[in-house]
């Protein structure tokens, strides 16, 4: 396989008045040329700043990588100097925004913004990049594109303002996608679109994507490997199927059962999580999750469980995560085959 991405111990701090924000906390992960990554976890795990930090977006001095490494094909992103960044991000690696009207910019045509890269990184002409801008309309699915071309971002709805940001992260034919909750202020059935628009660009392109969601149910169609952030940690990784149907920590049973099911018959409502995520700042002793978790002991309060492979590459952070009883036994959640 082709290694395009190495993330290794990654740890990204804050540093505010009131105490240091964890917000990254030793993530390791790697992609391959043509694969889906699912990260998944609450608001607040760590998600958007592991994406944040391989594009190099984390400004210090309140913010910065202060151990791990995020290696591009081989070369050390994180000792880039300015120069080599640029070339990189939007180029080598684009990114779609969670919220497409923060990140379009009101004052300027969306057909001139997206093709602001491709004069950027390809060296078109202005000319050259508004038609290849255009075309790239076209291949997201925006209807009479060369007159949408010149419109500005409040006059696209937001299914539109989404598939011109995939336009514009498609620009350059980037190796890595990274998508950071690109459905969620969407509805459904936009949701769902654009899902299968990115499954046919990465069928037709080979590009490597990192969705980035909330939702399990987000990823269980298209992504290759998931990974389970936890207060900013990894708590769980393994293949889509191993995460959805052999799940081995007790917060990926809490986000699965949470999941509605078309084909339980049984009526009943929806299992939440009970509790709230915890501070960055003061990240409970032990087990970050042990005051959510119905299965916490005394271990779990007191001593940090290490992320370590169970079966083959399907790993988890959990003190139970090695016996087969506890994962196999009334833990695992109703209609989650184990």
């Amino acid at each position: 396989m082709d290694t395009l991405l190495e993330v290794e111990n990654l740890k990204t701090h804050f540093f505010t008045r009131d105490g240091v924000v964890k917000a990254v906390d030793g993530v390791s992960f790697t992609l391959e040329r043509g694969q889906t990554l699912g990260v998944v976890g609450e608001s607040g795990s760590g998600k958007s700043v592991t994406a944040m930090s391989i594009m190099r977006l984390i400004k210090g001095p309140q913010g910065r990588v202060v151990e791990g490494s995020i290696r591009f094909k081989g070369q050390d992103v994180l000792a880039m100097d300015d120069e080599a960044v640029r070339d990189l991000r939007g180029n080598r690696i684009a990114m779609i925004f969670q919220d497409p009207m923060t990140s379009l910019n009101p004052v300027f045509r969306v057909g001139d913004q997206i093709a602001e890269s491709l004069r950027v990184h390809k060296g078109m002409d202005k000319r050259e990049a508004f038609e290849r801008a255009v075309e790239l309309l076209k291949l997201v699915g925006i209807p009479k594109a060369e007159a949408r071309a010149k419109d500005y971002p409040h006059q696209f709805s937001g299914g539109m303002r989404q598939r011109a940001m995939i336009a514009m992260a498609l620009a350059c034919d980037p190796d890595i996608l990274i998508a950071d909750e690109p459905t969620t202020a969407l509805d459904v059935t936009i949701q769902a679109q654009i899902l299968e628009l990115m499954i046919e660009l990465q069928e037709r392109t080979g590009t490597a994507i990192i969705m980035i969601t909330h939702d399990l149910g987000v990823v269980a169609d298209m992504a290759d490997k998931v990974l389970v952030m936890y207060a900013g940690k990894p708590v769980e990784f393994g293949t889509a199927d191993e995460v959805f149907y052999q799940p081995l920590h007790p917060y990926t049973w809490g986000l699965l059962d949470s999941l509605p099911r078309h084909d339980v018959s049984e009526k009943g409502e929806l299992v939440p999580i009970v509790g709230q995520p915890p501070s960055l700042i003061d990240v409970p002793p032990g087990c970050a999750f042990h005051p959510r978790c119905p299965y916490a002991t005394e271990k779990c309060r007191s001593e940090v469980p290490q992320f370590r492979d169970i079966v083959g590459s399907h790993g988890s952070a959990c003190h139970f995560s090695e016996d087969p009883e506890f994962r196999r036994g009334v833990a695992v959640p109703a209609g989650v085959v184990a």
